[in-house]
């Protein structure tokens, strides 16, 4: 399943953290004319990795 940027508000709480600079490039590229702020497409990209993310306890494929 591709990634697909949705509008939703949820209940939230503030958390601070530092990106590259060229990772918010790519974001701020990313959803450009899209009906998405940079929390929201960050919100949704975290949840679809999590979805995604290989759930075994092999720690090589982990680190």
């Amino acid at each position: 399943m591709a990634f697909q940027l949705k509008s939703d508000k949820k209940e939230t709480e503030n958390k601070t953290i530092r990106f590259p600079l060229p990772l918010i490039e790519r974001i701020n590229e990313a959803i450009e004319n899209q009906e998405v702020s940079f929390s929201g497409f960050v919100i949704q990209a975290c949840e679809y990795a999590l979805e995604h993310l290989d759930s075994g306890n092999d720690s090589k494929t982990n680190q």
